[in-house]
């Protein structure tokens, strides 16, 4: 409720970016931010290096982000989200990284959201999931999606992507040879599994750790 009240207010909004943003920089220090402690995995596999990442479903800059541990380290990168929300508040923590407002996929297409809240890890383009965790209230948003090559010129070392379902879509339109990531972390699940386990092996990834629906996978 509260957090309804403070979108309808443009400046009580603004206010909660504000003081949300010196939280995120001054005051928030974990040993952990990621949900089942994935950046853990990532911060050993990357030890003092200091590089950049791309976060497709970024959702958060502190809740279950695996790039938190990172961008308090140092790094910097590109964060993408279907969220308006999402990106307002990334825009207002990590100023010096690239933040999108955008809908992923494997072709240009137009397509519906399906909003749980401005302020959920549920949102998404499948409305399978809103009956999967019984969303009873959804919100629609119209879109075009858009394809990460359009988006993203750079090479980068760590690849997050959490798209609710849409992962696979989405990691098949990245030419992993081409941008080369050292690291990529991805929400698997039985649906998607096969097929995204065969697209990384391909292109010279094998896994590395399971946890939860996160599997973390390393260039050979």
């Amino acid at each position: 409720m509260k957090k309804k009240l403070l979108l309808k207010s443009k400046l009580l909004f603004k206010l909660y970016l504000y003081f949300f943003s010196l939280k995120y920089n001054f005051f928030i220090k974990k040993k952990t931010y990621s949900q089942f402690g994935e950046d853990l995995i990532i911060d050993s596999f990357f030890g003092e290096y200091v590089g950049k990442y791309v976060d497709i479903g970024c959702y958060h800059p502190i809740k279950y982000s695996n790039t938190a541990l990172l961008h308090k380290k140092g790094w910097k990168g590109v964060n993408i989200d279907l969220n308006p929300t999402s990106i307002d508040l990334f825009n207002s923590c990590r100023k010096n990284d690239q933040n999108i407002l955008a809908c992923l996929s494997d072709k240009k297409e137009k397509i519906t959201i399906f909003l749980d809240s401005e302020f959920s890890a549920l949102n998404s383009v499948n409305l399978e999931n809103s009956k999967k965790f019984r969303i009873n209230q959804v919100k629609k948003i119209e879109t075009e999606t858009q394809i990460f090559s359009d988006l993203v010129k750079d090479r980068f070392d760590f690849l997050n992507i959490d798209c609710e379902g849409n992962d696979y879509k989405i990691l098949k339109s990245i030419n992993l040879k081409d941008y080369s990531p050292k690291l990529i972390n991805i929400e698997v699940s039985e649906d998607n599994k096969k097929n995204i386990y065969n697209y990384l092996n391909l292109n010279g990834y094998e896994l590395l750790k399971i946890k939860s629906l996160s599997h973390i996978f390393k260039k050979l």
